[in-house]
């Protein structure tokens, strides 16, 4: 009988990528798994097919940390969902489950948990969410990506792993301009808000690039349901054509235009999704960070100034944030030599770069037992 393993965390692309770069290093290991992930929804079932992992359907159900009406309906959703994952795993048997928290992974963490299944954990952030704290309890490997977040955990079964990143990102492109469709050798910054974008930075980089265009090629990945308002919006702005043809923007990015625009950034402006501060320490690029504010997300400020200690980058936090600020600091990083390459060695020993292995291999031994 093969070995089955089940996978569960989605909602962001933060939670959804690493457990495909865990199925790749899986599949390197065993050709032959049985992969299935659980959710509400497949999130992205494109990269679901490229693995060759099945999907089954688990209702969960969000509990906000603002009044909500909807709190209250959801919380039936996660009742449900616990009942269904309860039956799905116990048809399913899965050897192992790996779980990368998030509202979406909590019934079939606790499906798991009363059907003995083994669990495995991994946790992104600085500051360990709800889910996991809850999972922590029945989890018998909890893999973390910050030091800062081992206090939260059992040391007997905490290991330091980083986030696991997929095999694309490894892979250094050998014409990145040209992948770009970008002939000009003049310094790049690449912006991105994470998988969906993020409205403030968007509105801080159109307004700041009268101030840039004239000195940088800027790359804006601004989320697959803005990019047409913005492309708009830098129209409107009346800047000159020379200048606006510096201007690059995109929607949804796949992983290899990701990777390109990276491995070509002279810097990067990113949130401070763990996944995204990952993978830029992976190309050892400067970067500046711009949280999403503690008022909607509490994780986020706590990652950021985890890694910027390590002196890899820049922390502006964006209600302070204007775009002559944004402007003087990237011209404070890009302009002095040494700043920078401080900046691009200590990102490069940031990163673990074998944690998707890890995770896999301690899957299969908990497998193998199971």
């Amino acid at each position: 009988m093969r070995t089955r393993i089940g996978l569960v965390g989605g909602g962001t692309g933060g939670h959804f990528y690493p457990l495909m770069a865990i199925a790749e290093s899986l599949r390197q290991h065993e050709t032959s798994l049985d992969l299935v992930y659980y959710g509400p929804d497949p999130y992205r079932q494109d990269q679901l097919d490229q693995h060759n992992i099945r999907y089954r359907r688990i209702a969960a159900g969000k509990q906000r940390r603002y009044r909500s009406a909807a709190n209250f309906f959801d919380r039936f959703r996660a009742l449900f969902g616990t009942f269904q994952a309860i039956v799905r795993l116990y048809k399913d048997y899965p050897d192992v489950i790996i779980s990368k928290g998030g509202y979406t992974s909590v019934p079939v963490v606790l499906a798991a948990a009363f059907l003995r299944i083994p669990i495995i954990i991994h946790e992104s952030d600085a500051v360990p969410g709800r889910a996991n704290r809850l999972a922590k309890r029945f989890a018998r490997y909890i893999a973390i990506s910050y030091d800062d977040a081992a206090k939260h955990f059992p040391a007997e079964k905490t290991a330091l792993t980083g986030i696991p990143i997929r095999q694309t990102f490894f892979q250094t492109t050998s014409d990145p301009r040209a992948k770009l469709g970008i002939t000009s050798d003049e310094p790049i910054i690449f912006v991105t808000g994470g998988s969906s974008g993020a409205e403030r930075i968007n509105t801080l980089v159109l307004d700041s690039l009268d101030e840039l265009l004239p000195q940088f090629i800027v790359i804006h990945q601004a989320g697959e349901q803005h990019a047409k308002i913005v492309q708009e919006t830098a129209l409107a702005r009346g800047l000159a054509p020379e200048l606006m043809s510096r201007y690059y923007v995109l929607g949804h990015a796949s992983a290899v235009t990701m990777a390109a625009a990276q491995d070509a950034a002279t810097l990067i402006i990113s949130r401070a999704g763990s996944t995204s501060l990952f993978e830029i320490a992976l190309k050892g690029k400067p970067s500046i960070i711009i949280p999403i504010p503690e008022s909607v997300s509490h994780d986020q400020r706590t990652n950021a100034y985890a890694y910027a200690r390590s002196g890899a980058a820049s922390v502006m936090e964006e209600e302070n944030l204007t775009d002559g600020l944004l402007t003087a600091e990237i011209q404070r990083i890009t302009s002095d030599t040494r700043v920078y390459q401080a900046m691009a060695d200590a990102a490069r020993q940031f990163t673990n770069a074998d944690a998707a292995a890890k995770l896999a291999d301690a899957a299969l031994s908990i497998a193998a037992e199971h």
